[in-house]
């Protein structure tokens, strides 16, 4: 396969950027939620050695696709990507109130499941660094349209850099079968994004790539508190 010109460009900017910001925000992570996405920045930090750890949330729901994906990138890479795991005793007390399921009942309590599973764990994996980078693309999500490559995070105060945010799902797949990056086996049967088990199902020929996250609950509400909304958010 031949990649476009546009998409040499995208790499190359891509590479210069994560580069910089690994030197002018020091010390940086990647939270890597080990979607498509951010298989590509994981090979462009491994394969450059870019000094930018690589961490991700294990909620305690996940796919075994989403395990077993963490097993290659250790052989791939040679990288044990750092795990953080949500509070036992929060987890626990939500189970007791609300049920194992408890987060099909209402978006309140859909939320509540993903601030203890997701937001705090992410709180603890961000806790002394001056940036971090995500794998988020506009394309993604109604909610992701005015997405900037840097931004200031104001929940969690630090900066916030998203070095895919111009690229297309074309860009992605290109990048990734190029490069014979390994990737989570759940998108070869339908699902572009990858959450939760119990929150994830495979979306049908012309859906939007977010559909199948919280597909019970309207498009503008499916975030998860890990990124806010735009409108929280000013340049960096």
């Amino acid at each position: 396969m031949v990649l476009s010109a546009d998409l040499k460009q995208k790499i190359e900017k891509t590479q210069a950027f994560l580069q910089d910001v690994s030197v002018t925000h020091s010390p940086v992570t990647f939270a890597n939620s080990l979607g498509a996405e951010d298989m590509i920045l994981t090979d462009l930090i491994c394969r450059n050695a870019v000094d930018i750890d690589i961490f991700t949330l294990d909620t305690g729901r996940l796919h075994e696709e989403t395990y077993s994906l963490l097993e290659q990138i250790k052989k791939r890479y040679d990288l044990l990507v750092t795990v953080y795991y949500p509070e036992a005793t929060a987890i626990e007390q939500y189970v007791k109130q609300q049920g194992i399921n408890g987060f099909y009942d209402s978006v309140a309590a859909r939320k509540s499941c993903c601030q203890i599973r997701k937001v705090g764990p992410l709180k603890r994996a961000l806790q002394g660094k001056k940036a971090w980078v995500t794998g988020l693309r506009r394309e993604q999500s109604v909610t992701r349209e005015a997405l900037k490559p840097s931004e200031w995070d104001e929940h969690f105060q630090l900066y916030k850099f998203n070095p895919l945010h111009d690229w297309n799902e074309q860009d992605t797949w290109d990048y990734i079968h190029q490069f014979k990056v390994p990737y989570n086996a759940l998108h070869d049967r339908h699902f572009p994004s990858i959450g939760c088990a119990p929150c994830t199902r495979a979306v049908q020929d012309g859906e939007d790539v977010r559909a199948g996250r919280w597909w019970w609950e309207d498009p503008t509400s499916k975030e998860c508190g890990l990124h806010r909304e735009e409108k929280q958010r000013v340049q960096a």
